[in-house]
């Protein structure tokens, strides 16, 4: 897990691959997804300094969309006891009401979210409604802006352009923080669209029902 961490040892092992590089920087953004709570901060920066802006931005979304996938497909496969290995009890519960609710804009808000564990996320949606063409899709463009923002960073870093750097990092932390002061609130409306949806379905069933 230290390859992860130290930027050095990250640099070093792509390094050591030569042309396979690429694949080497894919495999280790899908294995920082399967593996969370690796943080993903790190190889997204680091694609951006190795890759530029443009090829930084392909290998990290090729890599952060197989990794969710795996993510995806382990659980939906495995089921809860497994996931359960993965994903602590709080986590599982907090977001234990998007296993019952079939609309994808709502997965979708939640993926934007800064500050919302999208790893576990992936492992949590394996366990509900969604088809895994509708979870790629929605796991694919909900990351790009994050990945977008880290690997423009990273590219900042590689040609020492710390005057971009900053302002694109200043802008991160106060659009997060303003976020951050509305994800509860955002995250208990999410609930409430929920519950009023479930009810509804259950009087149109209950209307339905031959008497």
């Amino acid at each position: 897990m230290a390859v992860f961490i130290s930027k050095k040892k990250l640099l070093h092992f792509l390094d050591t691959l030569g042309p396979w590089s690429f694949a080497g920087f894919v495999v280790l953004q899908a294995l920082q997804v399967v593996m969370a709570p690796i943080p993903g901060e790190v190889t997204g920066l680091l694609g951006g300094f190795l890759y530029g802006p443009m090829m930084g931005v392909i290998l990290s979304t090729i890599g952060l969309t197989v990794g969710s996938y795996l993510a995806f497909a382990l659980s939906r496969y495995f089921g809860r006891p497994f996931v359960e290995r993965f994903v602590d009890k709080a986590t599982l519960e907090r977001f234990d009401y998007i296993l019952h609710h079939k609309g994808a804009f709502l997965v979708f808000v939640l993926f934007l979210i800064p500050g919302v564990p999208k790893d576990y996320l992936c492992y949590i949606l394996g366990l509900g409604h969604l088809t895994t063409l509708e979870f790629l899709i929605i796991g694919g463009t909900g990351r790009f802006l994050g990945t977008l923002l880290l690997t423009l960073a990273g590219n900042y870093v590689r040609r020492d352009q710390w005057g971009s750097f900053f302002i694109l990092v200043g802008i991160a932390v106060i659009f997060a923080l303003l976020v951050m002061l509305f994800k509860d609130k955002l995250e208990r409306r999410f609930r409430y669209w929920h519950a009023k949806s479930r009810r509804r379905k259950k009087k149109q069933d209950v209307s339905d029902t031959p008497t």
